[in-house]
């Protein structure tokens, strides 16, 4: 199976530096990352030849590191996370990570009474049709009614350093809703503290003593009693921007949890990730990404409001 391996040249600049230095100054990998593939014979090797992160390297030497772990592989796929047939639309995909275009109603991770039907065995069933080792590796997650943008790493490096990113101005994300109501003014910060709800092993609210939790939000369009507002997160709590248009007085359309189920509309919170834009964790570039509103959103919306 295809793996992915780092490799650096050795400058004079850097002749006589440890092996471990280079590794985490000059390619950016953490302890946990080399504890994971030091063991292996092509874990981290200096012209081919496997050494201890204590050697010093010459000049002219290639240092290279394996990302991909292929002995985290079982005869059954990656742990916890079987190889299943499915639905995925991919919107980007490189040795390091993979962008998809996630349909609502699929969950995200492996849980009980779904261990064969979410966007991670659907991602290692890719994976193991290409030929490619890679692992699941979230860097975040949107709720099974969510549709939209996601980015999952292949390997615990790439996972890492994007999971470093959230919340900053590296890792932006930008989410669309429908929501029953107009919000009180055109754009805003709804910054209220989330917890647990009283009673409910699922439900989050705002309350005191909560995590901080802060949602930037502006009205794209308004018509009878809903509007089409768009969301940014500055902070990543569960149902975050679900609990917190409904402390607006605006829940999404078709909240069962938050507002008001209406199946005639639409069959799931009307909630679409629609833009995400995030600093690529081995290269350095600058990557966005956008997609349009699906079917079910889109029908709620008056013809005469769409742009």
């Amino acid at each position: 199976m295809s793996a992915r391996y780092l490799t650096l040249t050795i400058t004079p600049e850097l002749a006589g530096l440890e092996v471990n230095t280079l590794l985490r100054r000059h390619l950016g990998l953490s302890g946990a990352v080399l504890r994971r593939v030091k063991w292996l014979d092509d874990g981290i090797t200096l012209d081919g030849v496997r050494v201890n992160v204590r050697v010093r390297a010459e000049a002219g030497q290639t240092l290279s590191v394996r990302l991909t772990d292929p002995l985290r592989w079982t005869s059954a796929g990656f742990p916890g996370v079987v190889p299943v047939e499915g639905p995925l639309d991919i919107v980007y995909e490189d040795q390091d990570l993979i962008v998809v275009n996630k349909a609502p109603g699929v969950l995200v991770h492996p849980g009980h009474g779904h261990f064969d039907d979410t966007l991670g065995n659907f991602l290692m069933y890719h994976y193991k049709m290409s030929g490619d080792e890679s692992g699941f590796h979230p860097v975040h997650r949107l709720d099974k009614g969510t549709s939209g943008l996601m980015v999952a790493a292949k390997h615990a490096h790439a996972q890492e350093r994007l999971k470093n990113q959230l919340h900053t101005g590296d890792f932006r994300r930008v989410y669309l809703a429908v929501c029953d109501g107009v919000p009180p003014e055109p754009a805003g910060v709804i910054d209220a503290p989330i917890g647990p709800a009283e009673g409910s092993l699922t439900a989050r609210e705002v309350r005191p003593g909560g995590k901080p939790a802060r949602t930037y939000y502006q009205v794209a369009e308004a018509w009878d009693s809903r509007a089409l507002v768009e969301l940014e997160l500055a902070t990543g709590r569960t149902h975050q921007i679900r609990v917190h248009m409904a402390h607006l007085g605006c829940p999404l359309t078709g909240d069962f949890l938050y507002g008001t189920e209406n199946n005639d509309l639409i069959r799931r919170p009307a909630l679409h990730s629609a833009r995400l834009a995030l600093t690529h964790p081995v290269t350095g570039e600058r990557l966005n990404f956008s997609i349009p509103l699906p079917a079910d959103m889109a029908a709620l919306i008056p013809k005469e409001n769409i742009t």
